[in-house]
């Protein structure tokens, strides 16, 4: 399966008394499919993986890949702060039926780029997956830096990147690594259309959780070189982008999805959307359903 388009991070369904919500979780992937998602990312940092117990971990990826059949590609969140720890969950992953692993750069640890080098190249030789590098220094205290990815980019079973630092030089620098094996993706909402627009194959996207029409229509655009209309469809959906970032992801999204009747709350250390941020939360709750109305209408005409 190819890595391209809008590929959502999903968010995990938690019931009111913190236990997981498997009717949300089977309701939030029947509606990332008929959004139009070209794929998602299950037990990511979105999905509050850090939070999950094995048996959860494993449950939701069981069900993520029972109910996509096939019909996209599911990736599963296995970047741990250890290489032999993150090694093992890819295997685990593997078993459970995910298609691709999704690992992030060692959080904490900070280590140099040939330990980065390192470790990749063993979660890509031993894990049993093929390996997505996924880089947010804002949360992880490293950076994969692009001269070290295009020495991981030849290995073959190292076949993209999530990159979540938004600078146009750092997609500028990536881009030359794209190939048919080798996938270049963004990892900040704000920035992906732009990022698209210069060629990146799509977004691993936050927003799109609650939005799964309006940013397939959003990768569509990008992705066709329709810069003026692409720029447009960014602005309506900027607003969205930017709650997403008013406190910890994904404290906002989770609020949003809560209006909507997906799941309540977080785990801690992790606590719900703060008093000062309802009233956004109410409005663009309630005014999704007509952007996602509106995105399949657009789809539809063009």
């Amino acid at each position: 399966m190819s890595l391209s388009g809008i590929i959502t991070a999903l968010a995990t369904p938690f019931a009111a008394n913190g236990d997981l919500d498997l009717d949300a979780w089977q309701r939030l992937l029947d509606k990332q499919l008929d959004g139009g998602v070209q794929g998602v990312v299950v037990a990511g940092s979105t999905g509050e993986a850090s939070t999950l117990a094995d048996e959860e971990y494993d449950e939701i990826l069981r069900r993520a890949v029972a109910r996509i059949g096939g019909r996209v590609p599911v990736l599963a969140g296995t970047g741990l702060s250890g290489t032999a720890r993150t090694v093992a969950l890819t295997r685990r992953a593997a078993a459970n039926g995910a298609q691709f692993a999704l690992v992030v750069t060692p959080a904490y640890v900070r280590p140099t780029q040939e330990g980065l080098k390192a470790h990749f190249l063993a979660v890509a030789e031993e894990g049993g997956l093929p390996v997505v590098l996924y880089n947010v220094p804002g949360r992880t205290g490293c950076d994969l830096l692009p001269e070290t990815v295009a020495a991981l980019a030849s290995h073959p079973n190292i076949v993209g990147i999530k990159e979540a630092r938004g600078e146009p030089e750092r997609m500028a620098a990536l881009l030359p690594l794209r190939g048919p094996g080798f996938a270049v993706l963004s990892g900040d909402d704000g920035t992906a259309a732009r990022a698209m627009l210069a060629g990146a194959d799509g977004v691993i996207s936050v927003g799109s959780n609650v939005l799964p029409a309006g940013y397939r229509r959003l990768c569509d655009l990008a992705r066709g070189g329709q810069h003026d209309a692409a720029t447009a469809w960014d602005a309506r959906l900027a607003p969205y982008h930017a709650f997403c970032g008013v406190e910890s992801n994904p404290i906002p999204v989770k609020a949003l999805l809560q209006r909507q009747g997906l799941g309540h709350g977080l785990r801690l250390p992790l606590t719900t959307l703060s008093a000062p941020h309802h009233a956004e939360a109410d409005r663009l709750a309630a005014d999704a359903s007509a952007l996602e109305a509106l995105s399949s209408r657009e789809a539809i005409a063009a």
